[in-house]
């Protein structure tokens, strides 16, 4: 029998393997749905192969190496010889272990595991192609679809990704030598993880950036102290600059950018890599012929329920707009599939974290003082730098601080902006304490283990109301 014979029917249609996706997927498969999970590529998607965990795999890896030929003042003399190939290696091990990890979860849940590239072929209909010559195609009809199809990165004109010369993020994480020199194109938060991590290993490493500064979407003061870290560790900026072009020139190749003035400058590297940010895959679905439209950029615009336009049809993580955040995504899958059985469930965007792994690591949640102020609050901060936390200055990483944002008249707890070592970890009680309501006089009263990092969110929160000890009250 030809394959593309075939017509098969499904509760639950889920068109991505992505955080969002198999999440979507293992729940409704708890949730007694029948579901169908179709994949393209590799199981976990974007993030568990290509970015969130090869990236900070290589993040760890290179700080233990740097940090161990940095400690001399600790009393620790060692020159470590890294072996790119081999933590690329080690790095491949995880990420194995991961998305072999999300396969079993899925088939012990009861999803059905389908590889193939869909097209929507109507409004309860996909088509289903096959990988592999002679494979063929299969229509699968459903009720509900969940749309999970990801990001890719965004390529600009004069500097399409080629692999070799220029190259995006993915090829970037699975380079088996070290660059001599390295241009990155884009100081958002991919460009200033990998910088680092590159000036690490010994790459001569250039920053060139559009715009004025650094990490746009985060306060000058928390990008400052990253920027200050990039320069320590080698990374050069040149801000203001766009990229035009780029040429062969010797062993190499020059990139070209242009400023405001239209003055050209060149820069020599054996490699560019392009991380100016990312874009939906929402153009290989054939949208138009299930009916529906995403907008200019090619999101697709969903409730607080992840529905989209169509009663029936959900998108969940990059597909559904910002923040592209997996964690954001997961959410949402399971909230999609909760809505679809009919449970009670939907998306509290107000406490959603977000992590930068830079050194050192940025975590925020919530509202800015000047968010904060613009919705019509009267905000009081609170602030711990650590160079005053003992946890700090015994791990060697004093740079950066704790801050919370706070509604004075009530105390509650409205957002927060660390830019300190373990941020990302440090962030999920701040976004706890925005979720439930919390003040910072409950903060504050928490007895916090010392000496540990946390202990900064207690003085931040008591500095709020001019009661902190180990720091001076405003």
């Amino acid at each position: 029998m030809v394959v593309g014979d075939v017509t098969t029917g499904t509760d639950v249609l889920i068109i991505g393997a992505g955080p969002g996706g198999y999440v979507a997927a293992i729940r409704a498969g708890q949730l007694d749905l029948d579901v169908t999970l179709v994949e393209k590529d590799i199981y976990g998607g974007t993030c568990l192969n290509h970015g969130c965990i090869p990236s900070k795999a290589l993040i760890s890896a290179t700080d233990v190496a740097y940090d161990a030929g940095q400690a001399e003042h600790m009393g620790i003399t060692a020159d470590p010889a890294v072996d790119l190939e081999g933590m690329v290696d080690w790095k491949d091990e995880v990420v194995g272990q991961l998305t072999g990890g999300v396969e079993r979860l899925c088939k012990a849940n009861g999803v059905n595991l389908m590889k193939g590239r869909a097209e929507f072929t109507g409004e309860n209909a996909v088509r289903v192609a096959h990988d592999g010559e002679g494979q063929g195609s299969e229509t699968i009809e459903f009720e509900h679809a969940v749309i999970a199809t990801g990001s890719r990165p965004m390529e600009l004109p004069g500097l399409e990704f080629d692999g070799e010369n220029v190259i995006d993020s993915r090829t970037a994480l699975a380079l088996d030598s070290v660059p001599a020199e390295l241009v990155v194109v884009g100081a958002g938060y991919i460009g200033m993880e990998l910088s680092s991590v590159f000036a690490k290993l010994g790459s001569e490493v250039t920053v060139v950036e559009a715009l004025d500064g650094a990490l746009p979407a985060y306060e000058d003061d928390i990008a400052r102290v990253v920027t200050d870290r990039a320069e320590e560790v080698g990374v050069d900026f040149h801000f203001g600059e766009s990229a035009r072009e780029w040429v062969e020139s010797g062993d190499g190749l020059t990139l070209r950018t242009e400023n405001e003035a239209g003055d050209v400058s060149e820069f020599g590297a054996e490699k560019v890599l392009v991380a100016v940010g990312r874009e939906p895959v929402t153009d290989t679905l054939s949208l138009d012929a299930l009916g529906l439209e995403p907008d200019r950029e090619g999101f697709l615009a969903t409730d607080e329920y992840a529905r989209t336009d169509l009663e029936h049809v959900f998108a969940v993580g990059d597909v559904a707009g910002e923040p592209m955040l997996a964690h954001k995504g997961m959410k949402e899958g399971e909230v999609a599939a909760e809505v679809i059985a009919g449970e009670p469930a939907a998306l509290d965007s107000r406490a959603i974290p977000a992590a930068v792994f830079t050194d050192p690591e940025i975590g925020t949640v919530g509202l800015t003082e000047a968010e904060a102020e613009a919705e019509g609050f009267e905000p009081v901060t609170g602030e711990m730098p650590m160079r005053a936390s003992g946890r700090a200055l015994t791990l060697d990483e004093t740079d950066g601080f704790v801050r919370i944002v706070a509604d004075e008249p009530s105390g509650f707890v409205l957002g927060a902006q660390v830019v300190a070592p373990e941020a990302s970890e440090t962030i999920a009680e701040l976004a706890f304490a925005v979720e439930m309501g919390a003040t910072v006089e409950d903060i504050g009263a928490t007895i916090h283990t010392h000496p540990t990092l946390g202990e900064s969110v207690m003085e931040a929160a008591e500095n709020a109301r001019e009661k902190a000890i180990h720091t001076l009250n405003r």
